[in-house]
């Protein structure tokens, strides 16, 4: 292709690498945060059965108005308040830095975190601000107030639990950035089954608070469905930026009947969280590693010696995909297993054995 057509893409955006997500056919695959049950024989067989009654040829419901009812009542979302669906967390991100964007302001958020923050302020044009998180991995209060300070950040997004590092911050120094922030504040639980702390209660409190959720960790990632909630007034502006029909048919009627039954995910989250606790442990008498902290169904460890890269090859070769998390400063020589089954579990720990000792 000439470099004639290539010069209409912004600059920006050719300096980005596309996001990559590793083929994991034939892999024990620990690498994405996913739950790794499906759906009770039961379950299943009913919402099979349900779907033949789903109209495809026709557009979906724009309002989403019985998945945002359900919604709105199984995340327990305060009386008076709102919510604005996307498809995927992801697609929030986008509208909220659509909705805010102009010259000279910016989006911040803390380093290490989740990556599609800064890519998406850039796609949109936006300057990104990325605090360093102190040597824990845990807020750094003295940078974080003179940040806000300095940049007067549109949005600032609080992943509770961080994405990577598994942690959630100190509950106290996350309410007290939601009263330093200029604007919006934006925590993000995406891992929230695992973690069982919220502010979602708290969105009565702070008309500058949005909490934003998603039912993929749940159970659900293949539907692609986040939700944003906070203030009426600010979640309509939000909603002018979303597009049509965002949320198919499919997703619409999938998770509506899931979340009609959704014992089972409580029940799969404990087993998650059970399973993550007994994963550290044993992670932690390793002497090759060191194990972080995690609130999340993910746990973030550092190799003290082996290089990461290698030891991130030795367990794909052994059938087994996790996330390198390798990069200069803070996650230098890390990776990031997702907690599996307790079969996919033992798996990993012996191919990490073999690994390490090769």
């Amino acid at each position: 292709m000439s470099d004639q057509l290539l010069q209409w893409i912004r600059p920006e955006i050719r300096e980005l690498s596309a996001y990559h997500v590793p083929d994991a056919t034939g892999l024990v695959k620990l690498d994405a945060m996913e739950n790794p049950y499906q759906l009770p024989a039961a379950v299943q067989q009913q919402w099979q059965d349900g779907l033949s009654s789903v109209a495809i040829n026709r557009y979906p419901d724009p309002a989403a108005t019985q998945l945002h009812d359900r919604l709105f009542d199984v995340m327990q979302v305060p009386q008076g308040r709102a919510i604005v669906l996307g498809n995927g967390s992801d697609e929030l991100i986008q509208m909220l830095a659509l909705a805010v964007t102009a010259e000279q302001r910016c989006i911040m958020s803390f380093d290490p975190g989740f990556v599609m923050y800064s890519m998406i302020a850039r796609f949109t044009g936006m300057k990104y601000v990325a605090v360093p998180l102190d040597s824990r991995f845990m807020l750094d209060m003295q940078e974080t107030r003179a940040a806000i300070a300095r940049h007067q950040p549109a949005i600032i997004f609080i992943a509770y639990p961080n994405n990577p590092t598994g942690n959630l911050f100190d509950y106290q120094a996350v309410e007290d950035i939601i009263r330093l922030a200029p604007g919006l504040v934006v925590i993000d639980e995406a891992y929230h089954p695992f973690a069982q702390s919220s502010f979602m209660p708290r969105l009565k409190d702070y008309d500058q608070l949005l909490v934003m959720r998603t039912v993929s960790k749940m159970g659900l990632a293949g539907l692609r469905l986040g939700l944003l909630c906070g203030d009426q007034e600010l979640v309509n502006e939000i909603n002018k930026v979303r597009l049509p029909y965002n949320i198919n048919v499919l997703t619409q009627y999938s998770a509506e009947f899931i979340l009609s039954n959704a014992g089972f995910l409580e029940a799969q989250a404990e087993m998650i969280r059970a399973d993550r606790n007994k994963l550290l442990q044993q992670m932690t008498r390793l002497a090759q590693v060191d194990v972080f902290p995690s609130q999340a169904n993910f746990i973030l460890f550092r190799l003290r010696q082996a290089n990461a890269t290698e030891v991130f090859e030795r367990l794909r070769a052994q059938g087994v995909l996790i996330k390198n998390m390798d990069r200069p400063g803070a996650l230098a020589n890390c990776l990031r297993v997702t907690v599996g089954t307790q079969e996919e579990n033992q798996l990993f720990l012996q191919a990490l054995e073999i690994a390490l000792g090769g």
